[in-house]
C-alpha cells in the first residue's frame, strides 16, 4: 500500500482530490457510505488504496487517519476518522478492513 508523508492532513486531502478522490465516505458500524451518491459499500465492495496517520502535537488526542479508498464500481473518495480511544466503535468486519 503506497505512503506519502504528509506534514499535515489538509494537505494530505488536497493531494488526494486532486488524484481523484473526490467523495466524501462516512464510518457506520459495517459499512461506509457516501451520501453523494447513495452508497453504501461493505467491506468486500471497497479496497484501502492508501493510509496516512496524523498525531496531534500538542494533544495527543487529537489522532487522525485518512484512508483513500476505491469501491469495485470506480467511485474514488475519503474517509476521515479518529484512531486510537476515540475510534469508532466498528464490526470485526470493518475492523479487519480498516486496521489490516
Amino acid at each position: 500500500m503506497p505512503y506519502n508523508n504528509y506534514p499535515t492532513l489538509s494537505g494530505a486531502l488536497n493531494d488526494l482530490k486532486k488524484r481523484g478522490y473526490t467523495e466524501d465516505f462516512n464510518l457506520e458500524e459495517n459499512c461506509i457510505v457516501c451520501s453523494s451518491k447513495s452508497l453504501e459499500l461493505k467491506p468486500e465492495e471497497f479496497y484501502i488504496d492508501e493510509v496516512h496517520r496524523f498525531e496531534g502535537m500538542s494533544n495527543p488526542d487529537d489522532n487522525s487517519v485518512i484512508y483513500a479508498i476505491s469501491s469495485s464500481s470506480g467511485v474514488k473518495g475519503v474517509l476521515v476518522d479518529a484512531y486510537g480511544p476515540y475510534a469508532q466503535a466498528i464490526t470485526p468486519e470493518m475492523a479487519r478492513k480498516l486496521r489490516a
